[in-house]
């Protein structure tokens, strides 16, 4: 379980470091932009607030120590407040969500 977490940390990091450099890469799938186009200021601003926070709990995942540091890491890294919106974040998170 540990690798496995690690490496969905480091994941999880690139990722936010992607949506930082480009937040159409969150926002076209989320549809918060229009077909075609790059999301709004606003919205732009939004998805790179999420993306920080994406870098912040991947690279504290990716670097916890063992036992009950990784633990809680994992548990701040992936709770979510019911299935339905872990199902859309994890959809969301690997494009094909709307």
């Amino acid at each position: 379980m540990s690798r496995f977490a690690r490496v969905l940390g480091v994941l999880t990091a690139a990722y936010g470091l992607g949506t930082l450099v480009r937040p159409s890469l969150l926002a076209g799938p989320a549809g918060l932009s229009p077909k075609g186009g790059g999301p709004s200021r606003a919205v732009a601003t939004l998805v790179r607030a999420v993306g920080v926070r994406e870098v912040a709990s991947g690279l504290a995942i990716a670097l916890a120590p063992e036992g009950r540091a990784l633990q809680t890491a994992l548990t701040f890294g992936f709770a979510l407040p019911d299935r339905s919106a872990a199902l859309t974040a994890v959809g969301i998170a690997g494009g094909g969500a709307r």
